[in-house]
């Protein structure tokens, strides 16, 4: 039986470590027919838009979706896609491993952790977001909600239950931003009592990130809002080896989509150089997520043990390899 996914290839290094990750799940023989769909500059190119309605119709009949990085301009332009896609089919979840693999550039061993963002609101809600005419002043204002708050901290517990992890962080600033993150911390304790198996531990955000550096083997499961979600998946990304091999997966209750979080990296582009790794191990949330966990772990380890042999490694993880023969040495392990 085969399952039909809406693949979007991307912007810069997308397409190149989208065509190895097919390759790499075509080997793997896991019986995934691609719908393919165009999103961000090329979409604006061929369609006049940045987000086609037949790409949205694709993932609302599919419900699953495989991404690769799409362009998002700093300080002005236009809204970033990833943000509108979340909004749109309610990707409430941001869900961020940080995993420590072989023969990275880490400073640390032995990370095994998650990072659950909410995803939908919070400061990137960004409600009535101006600039004063003078140029002297900017708004924009937060929003959280009980709703909100309620179900990521109920989807960071469930996670942790399902995967038998053992303690769940909520991080914070609810010390001085009493109303917003007041409301989150305060949400996240009536949620917590409900699972008295689990541990539960609060954490001031400034401090979660000085722990963070210092001793993050103590984390597990940690669950926040937006904007501190971002900042601290990025940072555990940067504590198994960097973006490279940071995937996340954006869920929602009738969709998902899973991609690589690191930018579209014009400099490299059509050079053959990208790392797939973090598209790879997107798709093996992927097919977590569909119901093939054993093929996930197949991949995964694959990864490893590409990895561990210094096999075809591209140049961020210190070799000299290409994009599709990493992912040929990958596809060849699963």
């Amino acid at each position: 039986m085969t399952q039909k996914i809406t693949v979007i290839r991307g912007d810069g290094i997308g397409p190149e470590i989208m065509d190895a990750t097919l390759y790499v799940l075509d080997q793997l023989g896991a019986g995934l027919e691609y719908e393919f769909a165009d999103a961000g500059i090329v979409a604006l190119e061929k369609h006049g838009d940045l987000m086609p309605k037949e790409t949205l119709d694709s993932i609302a009949r599919n419900k699953v979706a495989l991404k690769s990085p799409l362009t998002t301009p700093v300080g002005g332009g236009f809204t970033s896609i990833n943000v509108s896609l979340r909004r749109h089919f309610d990707l409430y979840a941001n869900v961020r491993p940080a995993i420590s693999f072989p023969n990275t550039r880490s400073r640390y061993e032995n990370i095994n952790m998650i990072t659950v963002r909410e995803n939908t609101e919070g400061a990137y809600l960004a409600e009535g977001q101006e600039v004063s005419a003078d140029g002297e002043t900017a708004f924009s204002g937060t929003k959280v909600t009980r709703k909100g708050s309620e179900r990521i901290v109920r989807y960071a517990f469930e996670l942790a239950k399902a995967t038998g992890r053992k303690k769940v962080t909520a991080v914070h600033k609810a010390n001085i931003i009493k109303s917003t993150s007041g409301l989150f911390l305060n949400v996240a304790r009536e949620v917590a009592a409900k699972y008295p198996e689990i541990e539960f531990q609060e954490m001031i955000v400034d401090n979660a990130c000085m722990q963070l550096v210092m001793r993050p083997e103590q984390f597990d499961v940690l669950v926040t809002t937006n904007l501190f979600g971002d900042i601290i998946s990025d940072l555990c990304a940067g504590l198994v080896g960097g973006l490279g091999l940071a995937p996340g997966a954006n869920i929602g209750e009738n969709a998902a989509i899973f991609e690589a979080v690191h930018g579209t990296a014009p400099d490299i582009a059509g050079k053959g150089i990208a790392n797939p790794c973090a598209l790879l191990l997107a798709a093996a949330q992927m097919l977590d997520h569909i119901g093939q966990p054993q093929n996930a772990e197949r991949l995964r380890k694959a990864i490893v043990a590409t990895l561990e042999a210094k096999d075809s490694l591209t140049g961020d993880l210190g070799g000299t390899g290409t994009t599709m023969g990493f992912a040929k040495a990958i596809a060849s392990r699963v």
